[in-house]
């Protein structure tokens, strides 16, 4: 059996050639690996003292028993709502000379992991949002070290990302041929002030008060899983960010939505926009491709119409 199913492409409108291939399951480890959500009450943890086990984590479970195999927490004790909800990639890399079986996220609060999927241990810690202030490092195993002083204050704290994140639900891209893994991302401050006194009992979201206080808008951005490092960032214009899932192909092309309601197609190596085209709305879905009678299409959904670009 090939280890890629491929379909020999030509985009009439950006004069590039190349194959778009659907890639078949990397391993067979009979693992299901879960993100999960973030602790609750949500700013307030004088009630959950610690960790908080196993929330704001990604965790390996047995499919047939349930069992968990291992879990990497990526906000212990999270109060600012930064869930690990996030879309993880599962692939098959090296890592100083040797292949690995990899999981890739990156996390709302600002975070990038590369983990060992067989067993759980950070391969490459690193913090992609330049503005993230909320923690002093990471710990032995990979973690972020969270910072006392940024969790919600009485006189406020000024912590960067906001609770909507450096990124968030839409889904994350990886290429295997540039190793490098793409995200929308944002940039953002907000005071997280604390409402109520110690030793009140709060549910949810009380006892506490976000206000956001600056935006730097949103960016496309492409990560070498080896490193960590960012290699190249494309900022969108007038603060907007950017919409929808991203679709990278072996074809050497990202498909991505922007903040001005196109779909654009850029460079996965270096960023550079090669094509748009402009749509009603923001993009809804992940961009897709097909086959039809013979023709390969590129489609996408854009509030309630669906787009769909021919492939000659």
């Amino acid at each position: 059996m090939p280890s890629k199913l491929c379909v020999m492409t030509a985009l009439s409108a950006l004069a590039v050639t190349g194959v778009l291939c659907a890639q078949p399951p990397a391993s067979t480890l009979n693992l299901l690996y879960v993100p999960t959500g973030n602790a609750n009450p949500v700013f307030i943890g004088d009630s959950r003292k610690g960790d908080n086990l196993y929330t704001s984590s990604i965790l390996a479970l047995n499919p047939d028993t349930g069992k968990m195999k291992w879990y990497f927490q990526g906000s212990t004790h999270d109060t600012h709502d930064w869930d690990a909800t996030e879309v993880p990639i599962l692939f098959d890399g090296t890592v100083e000379g040797k292949p690995r079986k990899l999981l890739a996220q990156a996390h709302r609060n600002g975070m990038f992991f590369v983990l060992d999927r067989i067993t759980g241990k950070a391969v490459t810690s690193t913090q992609f949002s330049e503005t993230a202030n909320w923690s002093k490092g990471f710990n032995a195993q990979g973690q972020p070290i969270p910072n006392p002083e940024k969790e919600p204050q009485r006189a406020g704290a000024l912590v960067s990302p906001p609770s909507g994140g450096a990124t968030n639900w839409p889904a994350p891209s990886f290429n295997p041929d540039t190793g490098l893994f793409y995200l929308h991302a944002s940039s953002g401050y907000a005071m997280f002030y604390r409402t109520d006194a110690p030793g009140e009992t709060v549910a949810a979201y009380g006892g506490s008060s976000e206000h956001r206080v600056e935006g730097f808008g949103g960016s496309l951005r492409a990560i070498d899983y080896k490193t960590g490092k960012t290699k190249w960032i494309h900022e969108y214009p007038g603060g907007a960010g950017g919409a929808g899932d991203l679709l990278s192909t072996a074809g050497n092309l990202l498909f991505a939505g922007d903040g001005a309601q196109n779909i654009v197609a850029q460079d996965p190596v270096t960023g550079k926009i090669l094509w748009h085209a402009g749509l009603t709305a923001g993009i809804s879905n992940a961009p897709e491709t097909y086959m039809l009678d013979g023709h390969q299409y590129l489609l996408v959904g854009a509030g309630d119409s669906l787009y769909a670009f021919y492939l000659q």
